[in-house]
């Protein structure tokens, strides 16, 4: 809970909190509203890691960086520094929605009924996901679902569930968070999982730090999925029954083929 205190006869601040989504890290994936409410922000909270993205677009502000697994006081900061009239930008890495830090600090200003007294602008940002996506072609284009494969905050039988439901369904599916020192396990466990609904032909795209420093794209198959390195910075694609990859690139077709062809000559003949 985000205590406060003021006296009786000063009005309340108006503070405001933005929770900026950063994109995958390269600046040119930033939105422009994004670095606008970094600039205008007088407060910048984030994970370290994240502020080094942003490095020069915080300097001279107040910044406050932590490490992994102080979400929760990164957020409380936040919220008790935009309680108090400050402009804040709490950053995360991707969206802000999508497994960052856009949740918590709702659910902290909710609890401590400060939502009325700050003004909150989510600011979205290109996923990871997505990110990775743009990167091996278009395996995005019918259905698809991310599950992340850190058990530290969701039981492993409910992610193990989740799992088997995407794979039955077909959902070409994202896995966030495969895989760090400490988790081994789990995406051989996926692995094993998808194995079981789809064929060991299945495409499946492994993109490390994608449009950062040390991006790493490969295009391989279920079957060979544990044969390559993969770590917190990587996501998983894997294909549904009829994504193909070829020449280099990933497709999930929609259904337009079946409607339409367009012969190649079509392309190339020059027109009357």
């Amino acid at each position: 809970m985000i205590s406060e205190t003021r006296s009786n006869d000063s009005p309340p601040a108006r503070g405001r909190i933005s929770l900026v989504g950063l994109g995958p890290g390269s600046e040119r994936q930033m939105t422009p509203e994004a670095r606008q409410a970094i600039l205008e922000a007088e407060v910048i909270v984030g994970y370290k890691t994240y502020l080094k993205l942003v490095a020069e677009l915080i300097g001279g502000k107040e910044v406050v960086g932590s490490g992994m697994r102080e979400e929760l006081p990164r957020c409380a900061l936040a919220c008790r520094r935009a309680a108090e009239g400050a402009r804040v930008a709490l950053i995360s890495s991707g969206d802000a929605g999508v497994y960052g830090m856009a949740g918590p600090a709702f659910e902290l200003l909710l609890q401590s009924g400060l939502l009325t007294r700050v003004e909150v602008v989510v600011i979205p940002g290109i996923t990871a996901l997505l990110a990775a996506a743009a990167r091996v072609g278009a395996p995005l284009t019918h259905d698809f679902c991310a599950i992340s494969l850190s058990d530290l905050l969701t039981p492993w039988e409910v992610i193990e569930k989740r799992l088997r439901g995407a794979a039955m369904a077909d959902f070409v599916t994202a896995l966030y968070n495969p895989r760090s020192v400490r988790r081994q396990r789990q995406l051989d466990r996926a692995r094993e999982i998808f194995l079981e609904h789809r064929a060991p032909t299945t495409p499946v795209a492994i993109v490390t730090a994608a449009y950062r420093p040390g991006e790493s794209v490969l295009l391989t198959d279920l079957a060979s999925l544990d044969r390559h390195p993969v770590g917190m910075q990587t996501t998983v694609i894997i294909g549904n029954t009829s994504t193909f990859s070829r020449e280099g690139v990933m497709v999930t077709p929609r259904g337009y083929g079946n409607k339409y062809s367009l012969d190649a000559a079509d392309l190339t003949e020059e027109k009357p």
